[in-house]
């Protein structure tokens, strides 16, 4: 979303026939409360040491050839010591030490066989239960996904969070399962989207009642820059997503959207009845992907649920969860992110684009809305999908803001003293943009209540201080 500002993952036989080796996929792992975040996954390691411990004790069997005869008896060997003759006594030692290791190999591997997940009763994540709720939450490890993930958790439903982390925070996953340890709350599997092999296996794997989808890039001025990234992150994974759904019958979607879909609407405020025209790559996959879900509806029983936000800032009022972008998308992150590194010495100051709107002070005006309430937005568009509805809801306060007030806001919120170089407009920005909320007041009952800018970005500068190096590295998490 635009905010005007930037700054600067059989038989015996057959067991001993080798086969080729095959590259191995990384796609898919498991993160459970008291597991480590490695790569390969544990399972696969598991796996592949029981194969080779198994054939190891076959061949050891093979090798005391028990029923083979021999064609020709061997002669025994006997050495002379005072006039007697000794049968040599290796042979018989030798025959005893590899029963012994081929014994010990077989109860080895029965015994990590019984340890095995696989060799237990099956994951709750893998069957539907009366009364529990399952909620795939796709980019549960970013900023608004993990967000939501704690609400969800906080309100008893059951989440698996898929992400690939090349925006999300593990330790923010972290956080999540430490505040829920639980067995059958969380888990975290590492995967692609855009694998579409990887993600029927994730649904084949897993029993859903409903789905969250939150991944995507974000980024108004990269997506300029590179348009390909988006229409594959954006509409392409959706799409992977969307049909994984229809196989598996899972049956209800709940899809953030954005007002970046509007452009730059000649009247406001903007309703969900204003002309879709998207100016910018960002806005234009994310249409494509509403339209693409718009169309399945159609002939389908699914529940879906459209939510078009506008510029989201805040953080978990108790300190739990914040906004940690990588330092390498500084330069595209949210105006919020770019106040709180100003005020922190991070960056030189803070860099304003565009002076010369058609706005009271000549800068953007933008709806910003607070992520505690997004994610109640999403929770109620959750409780009130209906099998064969489609909703579309705009989700903002419904004032808009310019850019030099956030400034402003920010200042007053950090008490620094930010210094502002106001430089051209950004690529692909528009004017002004605010919602009006009355559609979702109406039908699910939901209003903004953080609407305080000055407060939500005082709670969002608690985290930033207490997190100077976000969520740390995964060195450090683990």
């Amino acid at each position: 979303m635009a905010d005007g500002t930037i700054t600067g993952d059989s038989s015996i036989s057959s067991l001993l026939i080798p086969k080729p080796r095959q590259k191995e996929k990384t796609t898919i792992q498991k993160l459970g409360p008291r597991t480590q975040f490695v790569c390969p996954t544990l399972s696969s390691l598991f796996h592949r040491f029981w194969n080779a411990a198994f054939v190891r004790g076959i061949l050891l069997l093979q090798m005391l050839n028990f029923n083979k005869p021999r064609t020709q008896p061997r002669p025994n060997r006997s050495y002379a010591l005072g006039g007697m003759d000794h049968t040599e006594p290796n042979k018989k030692k030798g025959f005893v030490r590899k029963i012994i290791f081929a014994s010990f190999l077989i109860a080895l591997c029965i015994f990590m066989l019984k340890q095995s997940p696989s060799f237990r009763s099956p994951s709750p994540f893998s069957r539907h239960e009366t009364g529990i709720t399952h909620v795939l939450v796709t980019g549960g490890a970013g900023y608004i996904g993990s967000h939501a993930t704690l609400r969800l958790l906080k309100d008893s439903y059951r989440v698996t969070i898929v992400d690939n982390l090349s925006r999300g925070n593990i330790g923010a996953v972290k956080v999540l399962q430490d505040l829920f340890p639980q067995p059958g709350r969380l888990q975290f599997i590492y995967a692609d989207l855009g694998d579409a092999k990887a993600v029927n296996k994730i649904f084949s794997e897993n029993a859903f009642d409903a789905v969250i989808h939150f991944a995507a890039v974000a980024y108004v001025g990269e997506s300029t820059l590179d348009p390909l990234k988006y229409y594959h992150n954006i509409t392409s994974n959706t799409l992977v997503v969307l049909e994984a759904m229809s196989i598996h019958n899972v049956n209800t979607l709940i899809y953030s959207s954005t007002c970046a879909t509007y452009g730059e609407p000649e009247k406001m405020p903007i309703t969900e009845e204003t002309p879709q025209n998207p100016i910018n790559p960002y806005g234009k996959a994310k249409k494509m992907s509403e339209d693409i879900i718009q169309d399945f509806h159609q002939n389908s029983d699914m529940a879906v649920m459209i939510l078009r936000y506008f510029n989201v800032i805040g953080s978990d009022p108790e300190g739990r969860l914040g906004e940690a972008p990588r330092p390498e998308l500084r330069e595209h992150g949210r105006i919020s992110g770019a106040c709180f590194d100003a005020a922190r010495g991070i960056t030189n100051g803070l860099k304003v684009r565009g002076t010369d709107y058609k706005t009271p002070d000549g800068t953007c005006i933008r709806d910003y809305i607070d992520v505690t309430d997004l994610v109640d937005a999403h929770v109620k568009a959750l409780e009130n999908a209906k099998p064969g509805h489609l909703g579309i809801y705009n989700v903002g306060t419904g004032k808009g803001r310019s850019v030099k007030e956030f400034v402003e806001a920010c200042k007053k919120a950090t008490g620094a003293s930010i210094k502002v170089d106001y430089l051209p407009r950004r690529p692909g920005d528009y004017a002004e943009v605010y919602s009006d909320p009355s559609k979702i007041l109406r039908e699910l009952n939901w209003s903004a209540r953080h609407t305080d800018l000055e407060k939500s970005l005082e709670v969002a500068w608690k985290w930033q201080k207490s997190h100077h190096n976000g969520y740390g590295s995964i060195k450090t998490i683990f």
